[in-house]
């Protein structure tokens, strides 16, 4: 763990300890590079299933893409110890190519939106200064209540980011602001309305049996009797891709209409 920043006056008082245990940061030559995008999840494997293939396509084109999970997703029924659950995550973000993957010290199954928990990610966006931010876009009814917990804590963190004279709970880090922030599904869910009217199609015809193998890294979830669940990722991936032209697709959604400033490119470039 890095140290706090010292203060530029020995006689105050220096930034206070994190509630939550996340790692502190130092601005400057210590912080990492800024990435382009990052995408936070509950659990490992949220990700790999909601947008994997998107992350693989932005790796290819030469972005730097984070991920973080708020927790590390145990207990779970088949998984004995949690660093096989956190090897698992490493080998998954190795096989999408992403540049960093952090697991923040959050509780799995208590997952819930409260101040701390919104500092402990803000945290992180301030730490890594992502261009986009991508996250829960709902409730996900019979399955777990920390993913709509996810989507409120990230909703608040990227406002957290940017706001000034707040300086004490973030390690002095600087302040962040966010240029935009997208929602995703996971992947083995029905196309729904989208909570917010913006909704637009990646192609991900060339990286859908990557998005397919980084799930697979998961094995203590998804054993072979469980493994009918990728046909329904693959299917929903081939849904989403024919209704805008592709072989296979993810779904994003917007908070905001999206405009271009050249048709023509936007139109064609399909």
């Amino acid at each position: 763990m890095n140290s706090p920043l010292p203060s530029q006056n020995d006689d105050a008082p220096a930034p206070p300890a994190s509630p939550l245990g996340v790692e502190e940061a130092t601005a400057g030559a210590g912080r990492p590079a800024d990435v382009d995008v990052l995408v936070v999840g509950a659990h490992p494997d949220d990700v790999e299933i909601a947008c994997g293939g998107t992350l693989a396509k932005l790796i290819t084109q030469g972005y730097r893409v984070g991920i973080i999970d708020l927790t590390n997703g145990e207990p779970t029924p088949r998984c004995d110890d949690p660093r096989i659950r956190e090897a698992e995550a490493a080998r998954a973000a190795e096989t999408l190519g992403v540049t960093f993957r952090k697991i923040l010290p959050l509780t799995n199954r208590r997952l819930f939106d409260s101040f701390e928990t919104r500092v402990a990610l803000a945290t992180e966006f301030r730490r890594y200064r992502p261009r986009i931010v991508i996250g829960f876009g709902g409730k996900t009814p019979m399955a777990s209540p920390d993913h709509y917990q996810a989507m409120l804590i990230t909703d608040a963190a990227v406002f957290y980011s940017r706001l000034t004279k707040w300086d004490e709970h973030f390690f002095g880090l600087p302040v962040h602001t966010i240029q935009s922030q997208l929602y995703f599904q996971l992947g083995f869910e029905p196309l729904r309305s989208p909570e917010y009217n913006s909704q637009f199609t990646v192609d991900i015809s060339e990286q859908l049996e990557t998005k397919l193998a980084s799930i697979l890294c998961y094995a203590t979830q998804f054993p072979p009797e469980k493994r009918g669940i990728l046909n329904r990722v693959r299917g929903l991936a081939i849904s989403a891709g024919a209704a805008a032209g592709f072989e296979a697709g993810e779904v994003f959604s917007t908070t905001r209409p999206l405009g271009c400033r050249d048709l023509v490119q936007t139109v064609l470039c399909n």
